[in-house]
């Protein structure tokens, strides 16, 4: 299951009616929207959503059958037990994210940031970032790990040599099994124009 379906799921599961019509799907052979409807007093439109739903995901088995010529759909409830699993795999880093520890940056010129630093002065804490123009200009703070806070204490400033990423995490004794994260707050920051890239050309 994907998190699109979970958030359907999750949606319908936690409608103060789903008990009750699951209920007449255990109940009844087969059941149509306009039956559940009016045997729990609910709008036809409501049932059939939440029908339609559940047998998109495979809950139920939609059956298209004729009365006076008329066609409509009857549910039947296809399983005893509803488990929601959650594939996580898909959002973990590519293997290829090592190859981008080659991406040489640096912080870009007026980038309209403030890194703020820990109070030991060891490390970024956070970065508040203003997004916008006059009264729209809204603020934006990134609270930082510990390991990013490094990374970014050691970025090299505007009027520096590019670095590599490798050679900043290097540098500020970052431990590689955080490259994940650190890759993460690189792009978002590159993102929002507070990190440039050697390849990049900007407009100041």
């Amino acid at each position: 299951m994907n998190f699109k379906q979970a958030a359907i799921l999750g949606s319908y599961i936690s409608k103060d009616y789903a008990e009750d019509l699951f209920r007449l799907l255990a109940t009844y052979k087969s059941i149509s929207a306009s039956e559940a409807a009016s045997r729990l007093e609910l709008h036809i439109k409501t049932v059939q959503d939440f029908l339609e739903a559940m047998s998109d995901l495979g809950f139920l088995e939609k059956e298209e059958v004729y009365e006076k010529k008329r066609p409509y759909y009857r549910y039947t409830l296809k399983t005893k037990k509803i488990s929601m699993e959650i594939d996580l795999a898909p959002l973990f880093p590519k293997e290829t994210a090592h190859d981008r520890t080659k991406l040489k940056i640096r912080e870009r010129k007026n980038a309209g940031a403030r890194f703020t630093t820990s109070r030991n002065n060891q490390y970024i804490s956070n970065v508040v970032i203003w997004i916008g123009q006059g009264r729209e200009r809204n603020e934006r703070r990134i609270n930082l790990t510990i390991p990013q806070g490094q990374f970014l204490f050691h970025l090299p400033f505007p009027s520096a040599a590019f670095l590599s990423v490798r050679e900043i995490i290097e540098k500020a004794g970052v431990d590689p099994s955080n490259l994940s994260e650190i890759l993460d707050i690189v792009d978002a920051l590159i993102e929002f124009n507070i990190i440039e890239t050697e390849n990049i050309t900007t407009n100041d």
